[in-house]
């Protein structure tokens, strides 16, 4: 196995926009259902006008553009291709951290945070809180797709990662993520404890399990209403992860053949899982930045194989795991569900921070206050 780590850019050829504006130019959209509303799915009328942007108004070669402002590699790991982003901060004593992003998200998720972590001097806060930041692409996502075999669980995903900080030269690193980032930086802590100086999260473990009427009275109301959420959850939206923790490929197939198709599938968790969830995801993030993250999985036509990594490796999700004794931090922004007496039985919780606004997509959503939290989490740690 080679260690080689090659300077990356991306690239799209021209053919590829060209066929993508065909497809939309070409689009057969469904007749609405009854109501045509979120109940039921992504609202024809609102994908309708979404599409339409993305057909006449959208511009990716200048989101291209941004994302090439970063540097960027590939290095192959474990037999797979891992595609990151590694930004250096000028300040001298800039501490590694390693973020990763989850599932419908990518590496565009953190773009709005890699200024402020890098050069907190530029950006009103503390150059003695500066970051290198090491953003890659998870295993089947992206430009690290398609998956090259088996077997890509939360484990083996934490020992390369692992592997891609000391091929990088970084012996002592923090670890950062929500969504699957959530389930791996931990995971990042118990393969290499010795290495990870912190691990800071944005979301957290919750039981999916029936709870006692016992053990339900004993929670807070916050904890309570988070747990009828997560119930509710399991109830209205379980769906998606059926589908992709059973059959994969068979949804591949649509995703990667319709852009429309792939634009709803994630536009639907968008709508979900952004704060406040009654108001449409275009209304709350930019739609450049929305339509930047679909891109990722549409022109590198990954939704199988990020689906496959992302939830086909069920069993590993809710298995009791060691604790590694790492220093831990959390921020459960108002959409997630972390409940702190869960999170303790598997990580050293040293940091729990509940917040009344923002959502899942944590450095999209709330950048400010993502960045402030994971500062301050640090900053002991260093």
């Amino acid at each position: 196995m080679s260690a080689e780590i090659t300077p990356f850019r991306i690239d799209i050829p021209q053919q590829q926009l060209d066929d993508l504006r065909a497809r939309l130019d070409g689009a057969r959209l469904p007749a609405p259902l009854p109501g045509d509303d979120w109940d039921t799915g992504v609202p024809v009328h609102w994908l309708r006008e979404l599409v339409d942007y993305w057909r006449t108004e959208y511009d990716w070669r200048a989101a291209e553009a941004e994302l090439n402002r970063y540097p960027q590699f590939t290095t192959e790991i474990d037999g797979q291709r891992i595609h990151f982003l590694h930004i250096r901060s000028v300040e001298p004593d800039a501490v590694p951290l390693l973020m990763t992003h989850g599932w419908p998200g990518s590496i565009v998720e953190f773009l709005d945070v890699i200024g402020p972590l890098t050069d907190p001097r530029s950006h009103g806060g503390n150059p003695n809180d500066a970051f290198h930041l090491v953003i890659p692409a998870l295993p089947g996502f992206g430009f690290s797709g398609p998956v090259a075999d088996a077997g890509w669980t939360i484990d083996r995903i934490a020992h390369a990662w692992a592997e891609l900080m000391r091929r990088l030269g970084y012996e002592r690193f923090g670890v950062q993520g929500g969504d699957i980032g959530a389930a791996v930086s931990p995971q990042v802590g118990r393969v290499a404890p010795d290495r990870t100086i912190g691990v800071h999260m944005n979301g957290g473990p919750i039981p999916f399990q029936q709870l006692s009427e016992e053990e339900l009275a004993s929670l807070t109301d916050l904890e309570r209403d988070r747990i009828r959420r997560v119930e509710a959850f399991m109830r209205e939206e379980f769906g998606y992860i059926a589908i992709q923790s059973t059959r994969p490929q068979a949804l591949a197939y649509g995703l990667v053949d319709s852009p429309v198709g792939q634009l709803a599938w994630i536009m639907d968790k968008f709508r979900e899982w952004t704060h406040p969830r009654n108001v449409v995801p275009d209304k709350i993030l930019d739609r450049d930045r929305l339509l930047t993250n679909v891109m990722m999985y549409w022109l590198t036509g990954t939704a199988g194989s990020a689906a496959y990594v992302g939830y086909a490796q069920a069993a590993e999700w809710g298995e009791p795991a060691q604790n590694s004794g790492v220093p831990t931090g959390a921020i459960i922004f108002a959409h997630d569900v972390g409940i702190r007496r869960y999170a303790e039985m598997e990580n050293t919780i040293t940091r729990w921070v509940d917040v009344d606004r923002g959502g899942h997509f944590a450095a999209m959503e709330e950048p400010e206050l993502l960045t402030a939290d994971i500062r301050e989490f640090f900053r002991d740690l260093r």
